[in-house]
């Protein structure tokens, strides 16, 4: 379900779902203009024991003296405990209330300001997401909610402060969604060419993309990377994707995804059960390319580069083997121990290029790395591992803001021991089921230098995540918000 989404400060509710915000001991300021009256109101509440806590509903038939069709009274909570995530779960919700509405005309708190309105409007965005394009049977005309696209008027007294709080706004739904798309879709669809192409969109927004094909790889000496793709038959890309939006001088902050489109685990072949969740094992990639569309889209002023690297790990004839010794862009080598432990692989040779390259201020990789993580943290936080505090500082003040949860894990020259081979310069996992994601970090820390950086391995947020208000499938989209809040917070330029 799509919302078109616009700001008044008059609206009719004629005939039309109306939607009124109630906090927590106060009387809703747009009773009045639903026709509806405080006794009726306080009566209806106490029946349904209606307490305005947030997220819960209150669902009417518009009394006689109402011109809306329908009312709908959303809970606030606690005016005072309000946060910008509140009013997004508070927007979720009114999007799963929207039904067949022909239009949704929503009436605020009356201490609502402009930038929470915006928050609420991207609430409604993330909460009508879905993924049903490949569905054919059972719809029709009217039962297809999925497609439709109702209009939203939101009342406020400042229509020009909110439309430009929610332009803003605009740009990160558009960034979550892009990156949950890009996630759900199957690896028959969406190939390393296809998701190129993804970022080769960029340059409709002012982005400057390039693809590094096989050839240019190789040139570079990706060894690792190409190790992974060899089995495929479908080729490896390396997507850079440039946002100047800040001074000439200003060296740029980096964002690395795992962009593995679909993942057997190759010769160290998956289960079969519940492997068809390993189209989403490009998650990472997907959340850079996410939130480099948001930064472009919202124009921000500061110098960004997301590098995405793309492959699929077959178990072709071809295919690398376990035993195996690959040479990174490093010059490191590396024992392939396990096959399906393919993600550090393309990320080594990713970091490096980047690092090289670009000389970042920091680099932050994202990648559902390890089922490790899940073991440890579930589906509620990603693991945050980190050579730098105050970057870890940073990223966990932004994910407390934006509840993308995450929790830092250690490293340790303990833990990089474990990583020691004795044929090559290290091996690709520490040999052992424990501490999988802690060696799996130390393995990446081996590829980035004195260049401040993070590895956040989000392989149990970012797809299968637990349904919210603003998340009602099974990919997330998480790390856009999260990346934006940092950017926005503390690496973009002021007026």
């Amino acid at each position: 379900m799509k919302f078109s989404i616009s700001f008044v400060d008059k609206a009719e509710s004629a005939g039309n779902t109306a939607i009124v915000l109630a906090s927590a001991g106060h009387v809703p300021a747009g009773l009045q203009a639903v026709g509806m009256g405080e006794t009726l109101y306080e009566k209806a509440s106490a029946t349904a024991g209606f307490k305005a806590k947030l997220c819960s509903t209150l669902d009417l038939l518009a009394p006689a003296e109402s011109a809306a069709a329908r009312i709908v009274l959303i809970g606030l909570g606690e005016r005072d405990a309000l946060s910008a995530n509140a009013w997004l779960r508070a927007g979720g919700k009114a999007a799963a209330v929207a039904g067949k509405a022909k239009k949704l005309v929503v009436y605020p708190d009356s201490a609502a300001t402009a930038s929470e309105l915006a928050d609420f409007a991207l609430g409604m965005i993330l909460g009508g997401y879905s993924f049903d394009r490949f569905k054919t049977t059972g719809k029709d005309d009217e039962a297809d909610e999925s497609g439709r696209e109702i209009p939203v008027e939101i009342v406020t007294g400042d229509v020009t402060a909110a439309n430009t709080a929610f332009a803003d706004r605009q740009a990160v739904g558009e960034g979550v969604v892009l990156a949950r798309e890009l996630v759900n879709l199957p690896a028959n669809i969406l190939g390393p060419r296809e998701f190129a192409d993804k970022a080769e969109a960029l340059s409709a927004l002012g982005a400057k993309v390039e693809i590094l094909d096989r050839d240019k790889m190789e040139e570079l000496g990706m060894g690792a990377l190409l190790g992974v793709a060899q089995g495929s038959v479908r080729p490896p890309y390396l997507a850079v994707i440039q946002w100047n939006g800040g001074g000439n001088d200003e060296r740029p902050i980096a964002f690395v995804g795992k962009g593995v489109v679909f993942d057997t685990g190759g010769i160290s072949i998956k289960p079969a059960a519940s492997m068809e969740d390993m189209k989403g094992d490009m998650g990472g990639a997907a959340a850079v390319i996410g939130v480099m569309h948001t930064l472009a889209a919202r124009k921000a002023k500061v110098n960004v580069v997301g590098i995405l690297g793309l492959v699929e790990n077959m178990p072709d004839g071809n295919a690398q083997r376990p035993g195996d010794i690959v040479t990174s862009m490093s010059g490191q080598t590396i024992e392939v121990i396990n096959t399906d432990a393919e993600g550090r692989l393309v990320l080594a040779d990713a970091l490096w290029y980047c690092k090289e390259r670009f000389k970042p201020r920091f680099m932050i990789d994202l990648a559902t790395l390890t089922g490790a993580v899940m073991v440890a943290l579930g589906a509620h936080r990603a693991g945050l591992f980190s050579n730098d505090d105050g970057l870890s500082k940073e990223l966990s003040d932004a994910a407390e803001r934006t509840q993308e949860n995450l929790w830092r894990l250690p490293l340790g020259d303990e833990y990089d021991k474990m990583i020691d081979s004795r044929f090559a310069d290290m091996r690709n996992t520490g040999g052992s089921r424990y501490a999988g994601s802690i060696t799996a970090a130390q393995f990446l820390k081996r590829f980035v230098g004195e260049t401040p950086w993070a590895h956040l391995d989000i392989a149990g947020t970012a797809m299968g995540a637990p349904k919210s208000e603003i998340n009602g499938g099974w990919a997330s989209g998480f790390g856009v918000r999260l990346l934006d809040e940092l950017v926005r917070a503390h690496y973009e330029a002021r007026d």
